[in-house]
């Protein structure tokens, strides 16, 4: 997909302020925190046609109206990904603004999930 100089720079603002994590880290964060969170914030039909195996989902479009209920505890730590990481980058930006302090954005979203092998639902 070709991406817009606008929504580029938004996403690279937030990408210096957020951590980012390859689908191996992602792996082993959720293997060594079984708390651990991994949130698919694609859109629905996205998340429906298939996703990452034991994830939850969270559209990017209501994540920070529904975080708070669904993850109560800040500290909680939540690992993002998207189709290719940006709008990870971008909800990760938004829920550290509104006090999350233990979450990631994967690097290469989806796109790596499925390159590497990792395990998937449809």
């Amino acid at each position: 997909m070709k991406h817009t100089e606008g929504f580029l720079k938004i996403v690279n603002d937030a990408k210096s302020s957020v951590k980012e994590v390859t689908v191996a880290e992602t792996q082993e964060r959720l293997a060594a925190n079984p708390d651990a969170l991994l949130i698919d914030v694609r859109e629905d039909n996205e998340w429906h046609a298939a996703h990452a195996q034991g994830a939850e989902h969270l559209g990017k479009g209501v994540i920070e109206r529904d975080i708070e209920t669904v993850v109560p505890d800040k500290s909680t730590e939540l690992i993002l990904y998207c189709g290719g990481g940006y709008r990870s980058a971008l909800a990760t930006d938004s829920l550290q603004k509104m006090g999350y302090t233990n979450v990631w954005s994967m690097a290469g979203g989806w796109k790596a999930w499925k390159e590497s092998g990792a395990p998937i639902e449809t």
